[in-house]
């Protein structure tokens, strides 16, 4: 059965769209209604996605581009977290695709398969015992991300946090404080930003070029698996 909780939170940090506006009502009363999430931070989920479904979409865009396209630090591809630029990430990534495909869940997207929103949408479709050791592992890059996103008084912080909780709050306290070491990235530093992120772009799935589900099929998935992730958006300008 689709955890729905785990799907809702896949589109809350999806880069913001027409057709995601139009769910954000939906995913909202979603995530009110999870008691796995606490009461504070469901109340700061209901805000975020009232947000989300009612503010300026370009406003929304520029905003998304900005904290996760610009800032290295808040980078929602969670290996970049871990391995950096090094060899080790393209073995990771290679093992997580086979993970998924091993789980009938074929990515579809001009996303990275470690981007957070691909992530939670397979594990949407598992059980939330096994979605939890997943989540429970990554628990520090949550808890960081969580961290970064508080300082920079974005709404985009509880849904880190409803993430933390959902794997138990179980984040490595060392490892959370090496993360927050790090310098913030300057996002309007455009030069810095180019040198760090010059790479060749990976794609993976048949289709290169496909582009966010429209709402039905959005709404759909909230009550069954999917075995797809689209999940696309511009080049940051």
């Amino acid at each position: 059965m689709m955890d729905r909780t785990l799907k809702a939170l896949s589109l809350v940090l999806s880069y913001p769209s027409r057709a995601l506006q139009g769910a954000m009502g939906e995913v909202g009363a979603v995530l009110a209604a999870d008691p796995r999430i606490a009461p504070g931070t469901r109340a700061q989920l209901r805000r975020l996605t009232d947000g989300l479904g009612h503010g300026d979409l370009y406003d929304l865009q520029e905003s998304y581009v900005m904290l996760f396209d610009r800032s290295r630090t808040l980078s929602l591809n969670l290996f970049e977290h871990i391995h950096g630029e090094s060899r080790e990430r393209g073995g990771a990534m290679v093992s997580l695709i086979e993970t998924y495909r091993a789980g009938g869940f074929e990515p579809d997207t001009t996303e990275l398969p470690d981007h957070l929103p691909v992530l939670l949408e397979f594990l949407a479709s598992r059980p939330f015992a096994e979605a939890r050791e997943i989540l429970a592992d990554a628990a520090h890059i949550l808890d960081a991300l969580a961290a970064r996103l508080a300082r920079r008084e974005s709404g985009y912080a509880c849904a880190l946090a409803a993430l933390v909780q959902l794997a138990g709050g179980r984040a490595d306290a060392d490892a959370v404080a090496e993360m927050l070491a790090l310098p913030d990235d300057d996002p309007t530093d455009l030069a810095a930003l180019d040198a760090v992120w010059e790479e060749t772009e990976v794609t993976f799935g048949p289709d290169p070029n496909a582009g966010c589900p429209q709402v039905r099929d959005m709404l759909a998935t909230m009550d069954g698996p999917r075995h797809s992730a689209t999940h696309s958006r511009p080049a940051a300008e």
